[in-house]
């Protein structure tokens, strides 16, 4: 008996669709939406007053929920938009024009990481990107051998997301303390799946967004900043909200708040954090440890039934190594997908790796074999269609 499948009475879509695709937008929570109705309910009936009843303090309250779920202590997790705000305010702490330049990261990093960490070039910084033999792993020992005395700043996917291959932060995070490095770690793909502890890994950095496990839709994005660190950092990506009063409207340079709020820019986004909260919540009452254990059970079924059915899996076989995301690789992989969609299994693909397949605690079991089954029915489909072609030529 499968305990978690109570949890899907919380999310509509699951009643009409076969959902693998929490890697890259996770269900709804249909209290998302009374938490919306609550949002234009207080600026309906509020107005202004709405931001000295809680809106000003959202930032961190909801940042808080965060908090809980990659073992952050309160006060230490600030809301963005989105990620590539969040490392562009990280890297606008730092200056690259001394022989301190270099900026380690993985060649398997989101694009949206690199690109920013390419732009710091004309400041002078050097990027250098670990390797990847398979596409699909990052080989441990060569990242630490990148990490060296020049190294100001180390930058890596927790779980990469092109493959689902869990990093060693730890290991990481140790080297760059013996050469004196920041560490940055994306955890998007392993917050709400992966049980992971920022203070526990000695993190300095720690970026997400909500769009993925957490199940709480586009526009919430976060920032940890160790606590150590706030005194020392003042981002150049900076605004109002990180003043020390910001309501006094001074001019001149920037006076920087003494807590998280200094890595704050502009107004926030208050609706996104308004939908954003139910999915944290959940997750919170789930629990990322039983979220864990049914994860690894599921995708390892998952790759059983894969490789019986004769597909080629992009993602690793050890658990211990494997995110929530099992990465089918098939033939016309972009059509199954599109197929797939139309017939309400929802999935997505990714160039060079495959169709990337994503059970959470919602999912039952028998849907992992609907899905590899549906699979292997519209390649059976193409294969006689592309035939059909031939025979008529």
């Amino acid at each position: 008996m499968d305990e978690l499948l109570e949890w899907r009475k919380e999310f509509p879509i699951l009643d009409n669709t076969v959902y693998m695709i929490s890697h890259s937008l996770g269900a709804m929570p249909g209290r998302a939406r009374d938490r919306l109705h609550e949002y234009t309910d207080m600026w309906s009936t509020r107005g202004i007053r709405a931001w000295e009843e809680g809106w000003w303090m959202m930032a961190t309250t909801v940042g808080d929920m965060i908090g809980k779920i990659i073992g952050a202590g309160e006060g230490e997790v600030v809301m963005h938009p989105n990620v590539s705000i969040c490392q562009s305010i990280i890297t606008s702490c730092f200056a690259f024009g001394s022989k301190r330049n270099k900026i380690v990261s993985e060649s398997l990093n989101f694009p949206s990481n690199l690109y920013i960490y390419h732009s710091l070039e004309r400041e002078g910084a050097e990027l250098v990107t670990v390797p990847s033999d398979d596409g699909m792993t990052v080989p441990l020992e060569r990242m630490l051998n990148a990490i060296d005395e020049q190294t100001l700043l180390v930058s890596v996917s927790h779980v990469i997301f092109r493959s689902s291959f869990i990093q060693d932060l730890k290991a990481i995070t140790e080297r760059s303390r013996e050469v004196g490095a920041f560490v940055v770690a994306d955890i998007y793909q392993s917050a709400g799946t992966v049980p992971l502890n920022v203070r526990e890994l000695d993190l300095d950095f720690a970026t997400g967004g909500s769009v993925k496990w957490l199940c709480g839709g586009p526009g919430a994005g976060y920032l940890y900043v160790k606590r150590d660190l706030w005194s020392k950092l003042e981002p150049r990506l900076t605004g109002w909200l990180a003043h020390e009063d910001p309501f006094a409207f001074e001019t001149g340079p920037n006076k920087y708040a003494d807590n998280i709020y200094r890595f704050l820019n502009g107004t926030p986004s208050v609706p996104a954090m308004y939908a954003a909260m139910s999915g944290y919540e959940i997750v919170n009452q789930v629990g990322v440890d039983k979220i864990r254990e049914k994860s690894i059970r599921q995708t390892t079924k998952l790759i059983e039934l894969a490789e019986e059915a004769g597909f080629k899996i992009n993602c690793p076989r050890i658990a211990a190594d494997r995110g929530g995301t099992v990465v089918i690789d098939v033939p016309f992989g972009q059509q199954v997908t599109t197929e797939l969609l139309r017939r309400d299994f929802l999935v997505d693909y990714r160039p060079g790796a495959g169709i990337r397949v994503a059970p959470h605690f919602y999912s039952k079991d028998e849907e992992l074999e609907l899905t590899v089954r549906e699979i292997k029915t519209i390649l059976e489909t193409k294969a006689y269609e592309q035939h059909s072609a031939v025979s008529a030529h």
